[in-house]
C-alpha cells in the first residue's frame, strides 16, 4: 500500500480549506469523514469571519458568491457599568471589518471547489485508531473489515480536544451559549454589537435581514431563557441591549456548554491537530474558526516551502509549523480566556476599569486600530 503524502481526517471547513490550499501543491491529499460526503452543508451555525479569513477565502477560491453580510461597525458595551466604543470599517478603509455566513453556506462552497479540484475524500468512515511508524502513519478505519490507510502526515480536523491529562488544558467556564437567528424591527445596517453582562457576553451578528444571537448565561439561567415562550424571550434580549435594538420574530432556540479546552503542543509523531480538534474556544469576541484558518495556511505554508524530497511529517518540518503558530496561537487563546474572565462578572472595581478601558478606546482612534486590526488578522497584527 503506497501511502499518502497527507490525510486529513475531517471534510468540514476546516479539513476542506486544507486540502483547497494544498492543491497544485504535488502532494497525494486525501480526505477521510466519519459523515456522508457533504454533511457539512447543513450545519445550521453561524460563523464570524474576520477580514483575514476573507482574505485566505478568496486564496481559496471560495469566497466569490459566498453569501455573506458585512459587519462594517462593532458596538461594544457593558451592562454593568459605563463605558462603550463603536469600531467602524470606514476608519481602515475597508468595506467590512468582518463578515458573517452560515457554517452551511461555507462548507458547500469549499465543497464545491474540493469536487473541482478532484481530491479524493473517503466518506462515511470514522478513524479508530493511529498509529505512527518510522516512516507513515496508519490510520485504521472502522467497518468494512477494518480497512486501513497509510499517510506521511495526518491532520486532524474532525472532532473537539480528545486526548489525557498531559495533553490537554482549559477551563469550565460554568456558562451556556443560547443561539437562534431573530428578525429586528429596522434594518441592522451592518452594525453588530457585543454586550459584556455579569452572566457572559451576548452577541447580536447581522445575518442577511435577520441577527444571529449568541446569548451567554449560567446552566440555570440558560434553562429558563429556552423555556421563554417568543415574546419573552425577544423582551429578555432587548432589556439586556438597554432599548437599542427591536425584535419582532425569533426563531427556535439551541444551547451547547461552553468550556476553554486547548491542546498544550498542537503536533505530535507525524500528526498535526487543526481547528476544533486543537483548541475550542469561548465564541466571544468570534475568534474560533479565524483562528483555525490561520492554522490551516501556515500549515499549507509549510508544506508548500518544504525542500525537495523533504518527508511532509518529519519532526523539523512539524517544528517549524509549531513555531510559526505559537504567538498567534497562544495569543488569541489568551485573549479570549481573558475577555471571559474580566467581563462575566459584576464587581464594582473591575464594572469602572472596564468602563474605563471603554471610554479609553473609544477616545484613541489608534488604540481602537491595533485591537481591530489584531481582530482582523491575528497576533502578527500588532506592531
Amino acid at each position: 500500500m503506497i501511502p499518502h503524502d497527507l490525510l486529513i481526517v475531517g471534510a468540514g471547513p476546516v479539513g476542506m480549506a486544507l486540502a483547497l490550499a494544498l492543491r497544485g501543491s504535488g502532494l497525494d491529499i486525501a480526505l477521510v469523514d466519519a459523515r456522508p460526503r457533504g454533511a457539512a452543508r447543513s450545519d445550521p451555525r453561524v460563523l464570524a469571519l474576520a477580514h483575514g479569513t476573507r482574505l485566505t477565502l478568496q486564496r481559496l477560491g471560495a469566497w466569490d458568491g459566498l453569501p455573506v453580510t458585512p459587519i462594517r461597525s462593532i458596538h461594544v458595551s457593558q451592562a454593568s457599568g459605563f463605558g462603550r466604543t463603536r469600531i467602524e470599517a470606514a476608519e481602515h478603509h475597508l468595506d467590512a471589518l468582518g463578515y458573517v455566513v452560515r457554517a452551511g453556506d461555507l462548507a458547500t462552497a469549499l465543497d464545491e471547489r474540493l469536487r473541482d479540484a478532484g481530491i479524493p475524500v473517503i466518506e462515511g468512515r470514522k478513524v479508530a485508531h493511529l498509529a505512527a511508524g518510522e516512516d507513515d502513519v496508519t490510520v485504521s478505519l472502522e467497518g468494512d473489515g477494518g480497512q486501513a490507510v497509510r499517510a506521511r502526515l495526518v491532520a486532524c480536523a474532525e472532532g473537539g480536544v480528545q486526548g489525557g491529562a498531559a495533553d490537554i488544558d482549559g477551563r469550565d467556564y460554568g456558562q451556556h451559549a443560547v443561539i437562534t437567528l431573530a428578525r429586528p424591527a429596522d434594518p441592522h445596517h451592518h452594525l453588530a454589537f457585543e454586550r459584556f453582562t455579569p452572566d457572559g457576553p451576548l452577541a447580536l451578528l447581522p445575518c442577511r435581514e435577520d441577527y444571529a444571537i449568541v446569548h451567554t448565561a449560567s446552566p440555570r439561567r440558560a434553562d429558563r431563557l429556552l423555556a421563554l415562550d417568543e415574546r419573552e424571550y425577544m423582551d429578555e434580549v432587548e432589556q439586556r441591549m438597554a432599548g437599542r435594538v427591536r425584535l419582532v420574530r425569533v426563531e427556535p432556540r439551541l444551547r451547547f456548554p461552553l468550556a476553554l479546552r486547548y491542546r498544550r503542543d498542537p503536533v505530535g509523531e507525524r500528526v498535526a491537530w487543526l481547528g476544533n480538534a486543537a483548541q475550542t474556544l469561548h465564541p466571544v469576541a468570534g475568534q474560533g474558526f479565524n483562528l483555525a484558518l490561520r492554522d490551516v495556511w501556515a500549515l499549507a505554508t509549510t508544506l508548500r516551502e518544504r525542500a525537495t524530497g523533504e518527508d511532509p511529517g518529519s519532526a523539523t518540518l512539524l517544528d517549524r509549523y509549531r513555531r510559526a503558530r505559537r504567538l498567534d496561537r497562544r495569543a488569541t487563546i489568551g485573549a479570549t480566556d481573558s475577555l471571559v474572565r474580566l467581563f462575566s462578572n459584576d464587581i464594582g472595581p473591575l464594572n469602572a476599569l472596564r468602563g474605563a478601558g471603554l471610554l479609553l478606546l473609544d477616545a484613541c482612534p489608534p488604540l481602537r486600530g491595533a485591537l481591530a486590526r489584531r481582530m482582523m488578522f491575528g497576533a502578527r497584527a500588532w506592531p
